[in-house]
């Protein structure tokens, strides 16, 4: 068995564990389960930086994500202040996400989607694409340090898929 498909089968089963786990809501409960799921949105954390201006960025960065749970380039280094269009591709045939933040609140993320597989968020430090799509983050580097992103997806981050911006 190829590599890429034994990763992929393993990406499958936090889902598949869920998935046994799950029941089917009263009407109550669905309201609820709906309200939490339907839109989840979260504030960017200090020392990571802000959404970015079009009109700001001073480049692009092209980053793709691909099945076998990488990002690549999986470190950038960036300037304080620098506003940066990062371009991103899915090159795979899952769902990947790119989410800017710290390493602390990546890990809280992850573990709120794993408990809510079916959470859908829009935040400006993230872009969540489909096999194949291409799309564009932007987003002002503020503080100097290392900010780390990654994928949230059940089981990505686990397998790898990460990376960092170190900001000088």
């Amino acid at each position: 068995m190829n590599k890429t498909l034994v990763v992929f089968m393993l990406s499958l089963l936090p889902g598949l564990a869920m998935a046994a786990n799950s029941h089917d809501p009263s009407p109550e409960e669905h309201d609820t389960h709906h309200s939490e799921h339907s839109s989840h949105h979260h504030e960017a954390t200090h020392g990571v930086g802000q959404p970015g201006k079009a009109a700001e960025v001073s480049r692009t960065i092209e980053i793709d994500m691909s099945d076998n749970m990488r990002f690549s380039p999986d470190n950038i280094d960036v300037q304080s202040g620098e506003t940066i269009r990062f371009v991103v591709t899915n090159s795979g045939q899952l769902v990947h996400e790119l989410v800017i933040g710290d390493m602390d609140s990546l890990l809280a993320h992850a573990k709120e989607m794993r408990d809510m597989p079916d959470m859908e968020h829009e935040d400006p430090n993230m872009i969540s694409l489909q096999p194949g799509e291409q799309g564009e983050l932007l987003w002002k580097f503020t503080d100097a340090g290392n900010i780390d992103f990654a994928c949230l997806l059940p089981g990505h981050m686990e397998a790898g898929m990460k990376g960092q911006v170190q900001v000088k």
